[in-house]
């Protein structure tokens, strides 16, 4: 559903949006706690309504009765590939070429060293200088494996397909940039990437299960993203690896683990690594929080990808109309991207005394977050986020900035987490 936003917006008009949502049904399946607006989901997603019966069964009665059967008997065991197939059909890949395993860090971490081994005469990893820390954090770390043979050249945004030479083993970017939700042109860069000898690797973790991603017509070598955020996983939900079938042969899982095995229970002292995409295990399947991370990828797939993406792109317009009707006579700036193509699902506005107003708001009911040093960042998940949210988030923000709330005394001291 293709929104068309009259010139004057008002809540009458956001409802009758809501009223012909395709995905207003979808909501229904989380909870939600009406009197507050969530925009926070780019940090932490919904918790699914069916989610706590899942866990309570699988530990009750898998694990209660089941006992260690239910490895077999509740296929525990085949668990990463079972939700890597379906996490491949959100992600725009076949079911033989992602695995739900680890941590994004770990997987990460995995696939750029498997990259800088398949590329030896190549020693650099290209990154630009706004990729989320964590993200360069792996980067730097993988680079001093390699004893000064390897360095991580980070370049501004615009210089990356320049900075792409015969150097180059591997180009590590974020698809959505985590503080100002500007998007990458994942095809593009990816081309170029190939086009010069390099490997794209990608953090999907603020883009998948809000706006289209298809890996497969994007001609991505390499990717991985979180669990948590827009794919409402939990706290802590296992990441997801893709690794595209034509290099499946060609690249090593450079932490070799049992499970990774071609005959893990056999127990044998050599590694002879699997097939395929199950090389790329390591460890024994976090089995509970993988069946919490299904209930919410089959609630995702319930959703058509065309409708997530329409109305993420619809939300935040939306947001970012009210914002310079409405917000800019109080010093915000608009920092994400106006073009639709060019931006995920959330806005981020600066601000001077950005941190105070998050926490203002945040105390008057509107969660979103805040990131150094003046950034407001605020996320529309399509799945539960409603337009009277933003139409209502928007005029609380109005409230807290006349009302001087953002200013107050205890705002001085900022908590370890906002």
């Amino acid at each position: 559903m293709t929104l068309t936003f009259p010139d004057v917006i008002d809540r009458a008009c956001c409802d009758e949006f809501d009223r012909a949502d395709p995905l207003a049904d979808l909501r229904r399946r989380f909870d939600v706690d009406d009197g507050i607006i969530y925009l926070d989901g780019n940090s932490l997603g919904r918790l699914p309504t069916d989610t706590p019966a899942r866990v309570a069964r699988l530990i009750g009665t898998e694990w209660g009765k089941g006992l260690v059967r239910s490895w077999t008997d509740a296929e525990w065991m085949h668990s990463p590939r079972r939700l890597g197939a379906k996490i491949a059909r959100l992600v725009g890949a076949g079911d033989d070429e992602v695995l739900v395993t680890d941590s994004t860090s770990i997987d990460l971490f995995k696939l750029g060293v498997g990259a800088l081994q398949a590329r030896p005469r190549r020693p650099v990893i290209l990154t630009e200088h706004t990729n989320f820390p964590s993200d360069l954090y792996i980067a730097d770390s993988i680079a001093r494996l390699f004893d000064g043979r390897v360095r991580v050249r980070r370049v501004a945004r615009h210089e990356l397909r320049a900075a792409l030479d015969d150097q180059v083993a591997v180009l590590l970017l974020t698809h959505v940039d985590f503080r100002t939700g500007e998007r990458h042109d994942m095809r593009a860069l990816s081309d170029a990437a190939r086009s010069a000898g390099a490997l794209s690797l990608w953090d999907l973790s603020h883009s998948a299960g809000a706006i289209p991603v298809d890996l497969t017509a994007a001609g991505a070598d390499l990717a991985t993203g979180c669990g948590y955020k827009y794919l409402n996983g939990g706290p802590g939900a296992p990441a997801y690896l893709f690794v595209t079938r034509r290099l499946q042969a060609e690249l090593t899982n450079p932490i070799a683990g049992w499970l990774g095995h071609a005959s893990p229970f056999t127990f044998e002292p050599e590694y002879r690594a699997a097939p395929g995409i199950r090389s790329w295990m390591t460890g024994s399947p976090p089995v509970i929080a993988i069946a919490a991370l299904e209930v919410a990828i089959d609630i995702l797939l319930e959703a058509d990808a065309r409708a997530l993406g329409e109305k993420a792109g619809a939300l935040t317009e939306l947001f970012i109309r009210l914002a310079d009707a409405k917000l800019q006579r109080f010093g915000f700036e608009l920092v994400t991207p106006r073009e639709p193509a060019r931006r995920g699902a959330q806005v981020s506005l600066r601000h001077a005394d950005g941190y105070g107003v998050v926490r203002a708001l945040i105390d008057d009911g509107v969660i979103g977050d805040f990131r150094d040093p003046d950034v407001c960042r605020f996320g529309f998940p399509p799945l539960y986020t409603r337009y009277v949210d933003v139409w209502d988030a928007a005029e609380r923000m109005v409230t807290v900035m006349e009302s001087g709330a953002h200013q107050r005394a205890a705002y001085a001291q900022r908590a370890e987490i906002t």
